[in-house]
């Protein structure tokens, strides 16, 4: 017997969405059925042309989301049209209005920081109300940094403390994505923006909260820090090269502390031509957890993957606000 497809609304089309759109293509239990996009250049393009496949899909892009959902009879909607709640919450409400599920990559949705929660529970009341499901993910944060470390803690009798480090090459990842690390920015406009919030890794905050829940810590204070990392030799991507003392990326530490003591440290590091790229997590428990992954995890094909993949999940779940923690491991969608 046939399974019902999942017919998807893709709303948002810069790298990740458009990684993400034809992932969702390929999947025979998904049916994507209608795009979203603010752009003025892709109103009315075929989807097919701007994911650029050899193919019409006989979807055309439109800026009108809510005459889209109120005729495409949608299920869900795979949201990557921005990090920041301020920025996307309304988007994100006309979604749950039009009672549809949302995946997101949005960074801010993936746990409540304190600042924050006011914007969640009004997100998670409206979700209620339409009965359907919102939950953010995303590789980091969402995975790498807070869900997996989380996962291992399940076979430690006891969690002292958790740390995790996340070396990443920017030199293979998409241009947004070494733009906003500060690649060959001055130190003084790096360090004006990392202060206006209006460039760096979103995100580091709300996996040390994630962490902290799943581990039963109650922390007092969390930190955190953002650092310019300087080239130590020329070197060049597809988009920017670099002179040796230029800004090649940032180190973004977080900590989740109790009476001084970290509980949580999360460690990122994200620059151009950074040198034995890997994710690595070590846990202070009973046992002891190592754990390493040389490379580390592929960031933009890995954000489109576990977009794809929870789809089912948060279809089938509870309504409301979901995180990652409130759904099932997430498996490879078929």
């Amino acid at each position: 017997m046939s399974q019902k497809k999942i017919r998807v609304i893709v709303y948002g089309l810069g790298p990740i969405g458009i990684e993400t759109a034809r992932l969702a293509l390929t999947k025979s239990s998904l049916d994507v059925i209608g795009a979203v996009d603010i752009a003025k250049d892709m109103q009315g393009l075929d989807l097919g042309e701007v994911l650029r496949l050899d193919r019409k899909l006989g979807i055309a892009v439109t800026d009108n989301a809510k005459a889209l959902f109120a005729s495409a009879r949608a299920d869900l909607v795979i949201h990557t049209a921005g990090s920041r709640l301020k920025n996307i919450t309304p988007q994100l409400e006309e979604i749950l209005a039009a009672r549809l599920n949302v995946v997101s990559s949005a960074e801010e949705l993936l746990f409540p920081d304190p600042e924050k929660k006011e914007a969640w529970e009004k997100l998670h009341q409206l979700a209620l109300k339409r009965g359907v499901s919102i939950m953010g993910t995303g590789v980091n944060p969402g995975f790498v940094m807070d869900a997996l470390p989380a996962y291992l803690t399940s076979v430690c009798q006891e969690v002292k403390a958790v740390r995790v480090e996340r070396v990443v090459d920017a030199a293979t990842r998409r241009y947004p994505l070494q733009k906003k690390i500060g690649a060959a920015m001055s130190p003084e406009v790096f360090q004006a923006k990392i202060e206006e919030k209006a460039m760096g890794h979103v995100g580091l905050l709300e996996s040390v909260y994630l962490l902290a829940a799943a581990c039963g810590f109650i922390l007092d204070e969390v930190k955190e820090t953002v650092e310019p990392v300087f080239s130590s030799k020329p070197v060049k991507t597809a988009y920017f090269e670099l002179n040796a003392g230029d800004i090649a990326g940032l180190k973004n530490v977080a900590w989740g502390l109790k009476a001084g003591e970290a509980l949580v440290t999360l460690d990122l590091q994200m620059y151009i031509g950074a040198v034995d790229p890997h994710d690595a997590v070590f846990i202070d428990g009973k046992p002891p957890i190592s754990m390493r992954i040389d490379g580390g995890v592929a960031g933009d094909q890995a954000t489109s993957a576990i977009l794809v993949n929870s789809i089912p999940l948060v279809v089938n779940a509870r309504p409301g606000l979901l995180t990652v923690r409130d759904i099932p491991p997430t498996g490879i969608v078929l």
